[in-house]
């Protein structure tokens, strides 16, 4: 099974011109991002990653972050849409699942009622456990979980039916088991799932590769398994699923998102600053650290990507029995 998104990469003359144009006439003094989830996660890290990217190579002077956790990512979403005209300098970050739980009902909004910016990167996921885990690959994981499915619990940074839900039963069944059986224990942002993996209360984490890498990195745990085709520069060492046998690729996307009503002057000022950002190397520096893929579409690409990923989102949850 795959899901592949296109992938655009914008190393231009154009964006060079852009990053002079914007630096004279100094047109973004700041931005501020709301992001709807709970701190090390990868909303967190995507919000930061570019706010650091932006500021350091002088597109915009300052930056500011404001973690809103609750309702699987729909408070922030509610607050963005009924304060719109006071946050006009606010980006929000999301991902993949603000159109997952907008198909499973789990707030009553979806990407329609926001201002579309931009996609930005793709991250692709990744399963670990903890460093002393017996499990050493993800084939080890599918043998504990063919004994008995009951006792492996997977955790994953977001609501039941979520993303990181939603990748652990789609390997699952690519494994060739049944993806509903799948026990999955949500937490609110990387973090807390980490903690619930060394405290024992699940097996593995399902979550992004970027999170996977810090987590690797800081000796917490090891990567078992990853949803690229081939293996990620950033951690040559984490063998992709595809080599072990199990035939899926995915990756999300994260991008950004403005208030309803954002005058379409505001909004180009802010795509042209992030097509400007991914000629920098301060953006490089930020996206290898972090093992992310360049998915830059703006304005009406990043409505026409939304809407087909919707399709294709929805038809893989309605197989999988989660719609």
């Amino acid at each position: 099974m795959r899901i592949k998104l296109r992938r655009v990469f914008s190393v231009t003359f154009i964006g060079l011109l852009l990053i002079t144009q914007l630096s004279a006439q100094d047109k973004l003094d700041s931005i501020h991002f709301l992001i709807p989830g709970g701190a090390g996660g990868g909303w967190d890290s995507t919000a930061r990653g570019t706010g650091e990217a932006l500021t350091k190579s002088g597109l915009v002077g300052q930056a500011s972050y404001e973690n809103m956790s609750g309702g699987g990512g729909g408070k922030a979403i509610g607050y963005l849409i009924e304060n719109a005209e006071s946050n006009y300098d606010t980006l929000m970050v999301n991902s993949t699942p603000i159109v997952i739980r907008s198909l499973t009902g789990v707030f009553p909004q979806n990407f329609r009622d926001l201002t579309m910016v931009a996609g930005i990167i793709g991250d692709y996921a990744a399963f670990v456990v903890g460093k002393d885990s017996p499990l050493n690959n993800f084939n080890d994981l599918v043998e504990l979980y063919k004994a008995n499915p009951s006792d492996v619990a997977i955790g994953g940074g977001s609501v039941p039916g979520g993303m990181d839900h939603l990748v652990a039963a789609m390997v699952m069944e690519a494994a060739g088991e049944d993806p509903i059986a799948v026990k999955y224990i949500p937490y609110d942002a990387g973090g807390k799932a980490m903690a619930g993996l060394l405290s024992g209360e699940v097996v593995a984490i399902s979550t992004g590769f970027s999170e996977a890498i810090a987590l690797a990195e800081a000796g917490e745990a090891k990567i078992i398994g990853v949803t690229s085709s081939e293996r990620v520069d950033t951690m040559p060492d984490a063998m992709t699923l595809k080599e072990q046998g199990i035939d899926v690729e995915f990756v999300n996307w994260r991008g950004l998102f403005a208030a309803p009503g954002l005058p379409q002057d505001k909004l180009t000022v802010y795509q042209e600053v992030l097509t400007a950002m991914y000629d920098t190397p301060e953006w490089e520096e930020v996206r290898a650290r972090n093992g992310w893929v360049n998915i830059h579409n703006s304005g009406d690409d990043f409505v026409v990507f939304l809407e087909n990923q919707e399709q294709v989102i929805s038809e893989l949850m309605k197989k999988l029995g989660f719609l």
